[in-house]
């Protein structure tokens, strides 16, 4: 864990510098952690709420922080494991009805090349959560395969399997 990053915990398990060092582990990480939440969940309002709750339960277990990972990679596993807990709620609740991914995003293709894009979100959509997961870690976050090993628990082998076989659907997906 960087220097920094021991501080901040520290400072944040400290009850009197708590709540200021929490603000700016907030201030640091909610923008990247949106993002993440943002491209699993789908729409901006999930996402929100998704990210409260990943910082509600980072707030109730940073206690519990050791610093045997780095600090942005056990956030992103929080973040990851509460976006897929809302996936699934939002999974079962859905159950038989089908929702185009343009009607839940509110994304439209316009003329000015928005349409690659929703051609790539449809394509994602496409993949089961494991492999978008991945996908989204490597391609858009650009962390290296150890990090997203701590992130979701999985050998860096199957994470690069998952990855591979990600590309290859999308790929397809798009070429079709």
């Amino acid at each position: 864990m960087l220097d920094k990053d021991r501080e901040l915990v520290e400072r944040i398990q400290n009850p009197e510098s708590r709540n200021a060092a929490f603000r700016e582990l907030m201030s640091l990480y909610q923008e990247k952690l949106y993002s993440h939440i943002r491209r699993m969940v789908g729409n901006h309002t999930d996402a929100d709420d998704v990210l409260q709750n990943t910082f509600v339960k980072v707030y109730r277990h940073i206690n519990k922080f050791k610093g045997d990972a780095k600090l942005y990679t056990w956030l992103y596993k929080i973040a990851s494991n509460e976006a897929l807990t809302y996936l699934n709620k939002e999974t079962k609740m859905r159950s038989v009805t089908f929702e185009p991914q343009h009607a839940k995003t509110g994304f439209r293709p316009g003329p000015d090349g928005e349409e690659i894009g929703h051609k790539l979100k449809q394509a994602i959509a496409t993949l089961p959560e494991k492999q978008r997961q991945v996908f989204d870690l490597k391609y858009f976050e650009d962390l290296k395969y150890e990090e997203i090993a701590e992130i979701t628990g999985t050998s860096v082998g199957g994470l690069k399997a998952s990855y591979y076989h990600a590309v290859k659907k999308i790929e397809a997906f798009l070429t079709h």
